[in-house]
């Protein structure tokens, strides 16, 4: 603490300074100073509120010097604000690039979301089109074959129809295309039941029917409680989750509740499988719209996340 009070004041000590300086003799170099005492500031992690509080305290100090006549005049005020400018420069730099990087990330999502797509259609289109030519063939030589042959055909045949089905269902979680027909809510719904099928879950999805929102924030959610449900069936040893899901004019919010074993979060020794990875990629995936994941959970106690997005239909 004595430390962090200590560079604070040494930065509004330099800040003075060099304002001090570049309003008595103007100056690229004292512009230079300007824009590195800003990025020191972004650098000790100050915000833009912070940084213009510096410059006020420095305006006052200045002010109070000598009654302010010899520094700061009208002539010298347009100076203030030009080395402000210049100071804030680095945080609008971080902005841009904020924004720049949040755009590439949105664009990177929505190729990878068409590149799942085609492998979805290619496991669904082409593990169907084999398994026909595979049921015509079996056809072909049940006539051929003796009563317990034909009987033994008929369980390969079976074991065929579960192995299709399992396909099917893959290539439907991977890109459902009931999420582009019917919406997230029956998106969510049938994930769930093939979830609780495979992990012996109670899965209870509570929304209303009906609401449909964009597109990009109905695949992101898709795939954070996608995420979440696979953390769930993977880690937590839980037997019953409950997913609520609902829209205002100006947010959706979704929440995903299990009675498991929990964990604390942001404690990356608690899941050494990676679990932390799973949240840091469900972030990700909300990042771009906006979205805000909060967590809570702690040992035996289950694990509560929330979700929200701001709608921008």
């Amino acid at each position: 603490m004595e430390r962090e009070k200590s560079q604070s004041g040494n930065l509004g000590r330099e800040y003075t300074a060099a304002l001090k300086r570049y309003l008595k003799h103007g100056g690229e170099a004292a512009l230079v100073r300007a824009y590195e005492l800003g990025r020191r500031g972004l650098g000790e992690g100050r915000g833009v509120l912070s940084m213009v509080a510096l410059h006020q305290e420095a305006m006052s100090a200045l002010s109070r010097a000598s009654g302010g006549k010899e520094v700061i005049t009208p002539e010298t005020l347009p100076r203030a604000g030009a080395f402000l400018t210049e100071t804030m420069s680095s945080f609008e730099m971080a902005h841009r690039a904020y924004v720049e990087n949040n755009v590439a990330l949105h664009r990177m999502s929505d190729a990878l979301e068409g590149q799942i797509k085609q492998i979805a259609q290619e496991i669904h289109d082409g593990a169907g089109q084999l398994l026909a030519a595979v049921y015509i063939s079996l056809d072909m030589i049940e006539g051929e074959l003796g009563p317990v042959a034909r009987a033994r055909l008929q369980d390969v045949k079976k074991h065929l129809d579960d192995a299709y089905q399992q396909l099917r269902h893959l290539s439907h979680e991977l890109r459902p295309t009931i999420l582009d027909d019917l919406g997230l809510v029956r998106a969510i719904e049938f994930l769930s039941e093939g979830v609780a099928h495979r992990a012996r879950l109670q899965i209870v999805v509570h929304a209303s029917n009906g609401v449909r929102i964009a597109a990009p924030i109905e695949t992101a959610l898709y795939r954070v409680v996608q995420e979440a449900l696979n953390n769930i069936s993977i880690h937590a040893r839980a037997k019953c989750v409950d997913i609520h899901l609902r829209a205002s004019n100006k947010t959706v919010r979704c929440s995903v509740v299990d009675d498991g074993v929990g964990f604390v979060p942001g404690d990356p020794h608690t899941h050494p499988s990676g679990r932390g990875l799973g949240l840091l990629g469900m972030r990700e995936k909300l990042r771009p719209l906006g979205g805000v994941l909060k967590i809570e959970s702690a040992p035996g106690r289950g694990t509560k996340l929330f979700i929200s997005v701001p709608r921008r239909d």
